[in-house]
């Protein structure tokens, strides 16, 4: 008889979210899965296409039914609507439970922000005695300080008790580094089988090159440094344009930042390049379907990752420095702890400290003048660290037998 397996993630598809993979991959190892998530509006707080919020609340995606439940959307992604979003959904969710099917060997909370949406988990699985697995992406409320600027101590406490309340209620949890597991272990007291060291893998595709001739002409002659993502404040991307800036200024006269993505920190940064006369150095790309990722990855002669210096954030991997390490293409990563780690270990590129505009200007001047056979021979480094590290099938694979077996 086939397993089956409820996903429960506030964003799913059509918003771009690893999960998406993560589905299709367990359906197509003879899982069935069902998923409860919200309405579709990330990054830009707009409802989707053929979407509001009235529904649809029920589909069918690629083998999966998929339940969905209302929210508050992220509506010009303030603090006030960022906050509402954060508890609208867990709480709707409660009541749209009964419309689960039921009959699950296994729960998995894909738990990115906030950590509130692993609550009707939590419920689903006390009411019916099902293990639930909490895979912590986003570690609260340490992440939660990168978007919200919480100041007062005693709502940091509560945010705190809410928090561990969580990863203490889920049966197993799932960690990205042994730095984040052992801050789990902590704060849980969990049994040491019961919190697993899993990376976050990059879907296939982004190992497959994908040049685009309109791109190349669009940008030859320059030197093209690319960043992809979502643009946020833990993205703290204000370094990367100031860093770029200053590389100019010191020597690196044909390059060039190309920004390929979308989010709540855009006004702040194009505002940023207006103000700082750089214009002609950034480019603003907007957001592009995963799969077409590769056009720009392809393009690129170095590719960028970045963080702010919250101490959390140092705890796992960027799952964006796997997808880098795919496209085979030197990384300059402007971050701390166990990000930065791999990307020095693997000899696949540069890393320099979080926030710091002076050392990540630096690493891009040293790029920039390395031979671009010293360029090429970092790429392959990176790409075979991508494939001892950050496979699809290997990883995947854990997955599924941490929470189903």
């Amino acid at each position: 008889m086939a397993r089956r397996l409820l996903v429960v993630t506030q964003h799913f598809w059509p918003e771009s979210f690893r999960i998406n993979d993560i589905v299709q991959g367990m359906i197509a190892d003879g899982i069935q899965v069902d998923v409860l998530c919200g309405l579709p509006n990330y990054p830009k707080g707009e409802w989707f296409d053929g979407y509001r919020y009235t529904g649809p609340r029920r589909e069918e995606w690629n083998g999966a039914r998929v339940f969905r439940a209302g929210e508050v959307r992220r509506k010009g992604n303030t603090s006030l609507r960022i906050f509402l979003n954060y508890v609208s959904w867990p709480f709707l969710a409660l009541f749209n439970l009964w419309r689960l099917p039921g009959g699950y060997d296994g729960i998995l909370c894909y738990n990115t922000s906030p950590v509130l949406m692993s609550f009707p988990a939590l419920v689903y699985g006390k009411l019916h005695r099902i293990p639930v697995t909490n895979y912590v992406l986003d570690i609260w409320p340490e992440n939660l300080y990168s978007v919200l600027p919480v100041k007062s101590r005693f709502w940091q406490k509560i945010a705190t008790a809410v928090s561990d309340w969580h990863y203490r209620a889920a049966d197993r949890l799932i960690a990205m580094s042994d730095g984040l597991r052992d801050k789990l272990l902590t704060r849980t007291g969990k049994a040491e089988q019961d919190v697993a060291v899993i990376p976050q893998y990059c879907e296939d595709f982004y190992a497959v090159p994908g040049p685009c001739e309109d791109l190349k002409q669009r940008f030859a002659g320059r030197f093209n440094l690319v960043f992809t993502g979502n643009f946020s404040p833990a993205q703290a991307l204000p370094t990367v344009i100031r860093a770029a800036g200053r590389a100019r200024a010191l020597g690196a006269e044909h390059l060039h930042l190309l920004l390929v993505g979308d989010g709540m920190s855009r006004p702040e940064l194009e505002t940023l390049v207006k103000n700082e006369g750089l214009e002609d150095l950034v480019t603003f790309w907007g957001s592009v379907p995963p799969e077409e990722v590769p056009r720009f990855t392809a393009l690129a002669d170095g590719l960028v990752a970045s963080l702010n210096d919250s101490p959390d954030l140092g705890l796992t991997v960027p799952a964006k420095i796997a997808s880098y390490m795919a496209a085979a293409k030197p990384l300059l990563a402007s971050m701390d702890g166990e990000g930065a780690a791999a990307v020095s270990m693997s000899g696949g590129g540069l890393a320099s400290p979080a926030c710091d505009e002076t050392a990540l200007a630096e690493s891009m001047l040293r790029l920039y003048r390395m031979e671009p056979a010293a360029r090429q021979r970092m790429g392959r480094a990176a790409y075979a660290w991508y494939e001892s590290h950050y496979t699809r099938a290997a990883l995947l694979a854990q997955l599924e037998r941490f929470i189903l077996e």
